[in-house]
């Protein structure tokens, strides 16, 4: 494994409640992120999965600084990304760009395409006007679009063309990093094997690294050198792709998995139903986070909180029955 461009070390976002509109005192908060580490390693793509509320966007958005974190370091190249202040945030983020989930409200539908694509490279004050034009015609090239699709507007693009598009816009300050945050959820399912086929060979083609978060684990597998699975604010297993596919040792892995639709209708799997409601992340549950829906909870489950143990080499999990189950 190679060198690793991004270090998340116990980073935290917890949301304040307040009661009152202009309530200055916060009456409690939603840990929506709560103490998650993890490395993303030069060239590789890091898939997070987990239910809706997990805490995988916010994990997401934390990393690029769109919002500030409670507590912990975001390590890029060295550099803690969240001790910066304003302005170098804004310059650290040429190399740490985003493509977001809805590809219809994320573009601005009074601009042309080739504005959109420009825009990243005039922020940064990136080439000559001749230069830029330019490059925008290349990256539309690169995506599948032709350069005369630059003049026109994004509501006459289908989803899956808008998502090219922001693609293309992601790519113009020729990033390290792309955080897809479930690019292809909101595409026809006959679109979607398009777009991820696209990010993959743009991966190889720039020497792309990616995070790519979604709740598809079909999709995750595919992509995938990695992958972390979140439940309440936290990570609770992180190996290769094989060792969550094949070997998954948490019960929440397994339980996702077991819902993921077989190729082989008739191959007889058993599938782990689980009980009750995820709890609150204003009131998470003492222990194990997962003890409350848990099959195969002990005493210990419910009154000390796991910690990150190696099952095997780079395959790491938090469960008191690790290994055992």
């Amino acid at each position: 494994m190679g060198e690793a461009i991004l270090e998340v070390r116990h980073l935290k976002k917890y949301f304040p409640i307040r009661n009152k509109v202009f309530s200055s005192k916060p009456t409690g908060y939603v840990r929506a992120v709560d103490d998650v580490s993890f490395d993303v390693y030069q060239g590789e793509t890091l898939g997070i999965v987990g239910e809706s509320g997990c805490g995988k966007s916010t994990t997401a958005r934390l990393v690029n600084q769109l919002i500030r974190p409670t507590e912990g370091s975001v390590l890029f190249k060295g550099q803690d990304l969240a001790s910066l202040k304003a302005k170098e945030i804004r310059q650290a983020r040429k190399s740490i760009q985003m493509v977001f989930q809805n590809p219809y409200a994320s573009l601005d539908p009074r601009k042309t395409v080739k504005h959109l694509i420009m825009e990243p490279l005039l922020i940064h004050r990136v080439g000559t006007k001749k230069e830029r034009e330019k490059k925008v015609d290349e990256l539309l090239e690169v995506v599948g679009l032709a350069s005369y699709h630059g003049e026109r507007y994004p509501h006459e693009f289908s989803g899956g063309q808008r998502q090219r598009i922001n693609i293309a816009r992601a790519l113009a300050l020729n990033p390290d990093l792309v955080i897809c945050d479930e690019p292809v959820s909101a595409l026809d399912v006959s679109i979607q094997a398009q777009v991820i086929n696209l990010l993959k060979d743009l991966q190889k083609e720039f020497q792309l690294t990616y995070m790519f978060i979604s709740h598809d684990l079909g999709v995750v597998e595919y992509v995938s050198d990695r992958i972390a699975v979140m439940y309440l604010g936290k990570i609770v297993e992180l190996g290769t792709y094989e060792d969550i596919y094949q070997r998954p040792q948490h019960p929440y892995t397994r339980a996702l998995l077991s819902a993921v639709p077989k190729q082989n209708p008739k191959e007889n799997k058993e599938r782990i139903v689980l009980s009750g409601d995820v709890p609150s992340p204003i009131n998470p549950p003492s222990g194990c986070p997962f003890h409350t829906r848990c099959p195969f909870v002990v005493e210990k489950c419910r009154t000390e909180r796991p910690t990150f143990q190696d099952y095997r080499k780079g395959h790491t999990v938090a469960c008191h029955r690790m290994g055992e189950i």
